[in-house]
């Protein structure tokens, strides 16, 4: 079992956020990858529902500010949907993704997984809806 962690990026190299999380399979496809970081900080998110939430991609009626997104109401989020806008933010370059040392380029490219593995995510624009 692997332990990754996950770190945003600005395109300059600038960390945003970090979290990590132990326990996973030693070989995952780049959409599982997304799929899992995704549901993490929804669930995060879910745990303690609020107007903020900081995630990949904004969810739908939310606005942007600094370090994350305004939901117009304190609920909870689907982290399917948001999974889902997450993989059509990837297909249309809204970020890249490094995996170790490696830019993945495609949502069912296998990648290896190691004890220390660091996935960054580089944001380019602005992920509005995906």
């Amino acid at each position: 079992m692997a332990g990754v962690t996950f770190r945003d990026e600005t395109a300059t190299g600038r960390r945003l956020d970090e979290m990590s999380l132990p326990g996973l399979p030693d070989r995952v496809t780049v959409r599982d990858l997304i799929r899992l970081r995704v549901r993490e900080e929804v669930a995060r998110h879910n745990a303690r529902p609020s107007r903020h939430f900081r995630g990949l991609v904004r969810p739908e009626d939310a606005e942007v500010e600094l370090n994350g997104y305004r939901l117009r109401e304190r609920r909870p989020i689907d982290w399917e949907r948001q999974a889902d806008l997450a993989e059509r933010a990837f297909r249309r370059n809204g970020f890249f993704l490094l995996v170790g040392d490696r830019q993945a380029d495609d949502l069912d490219q296998v990648v290896e997984l190691s004890a220390d593995t660091e996935v960054v995510f580089i944001r380019l624009v602005q992920l509005v809806g995906g």
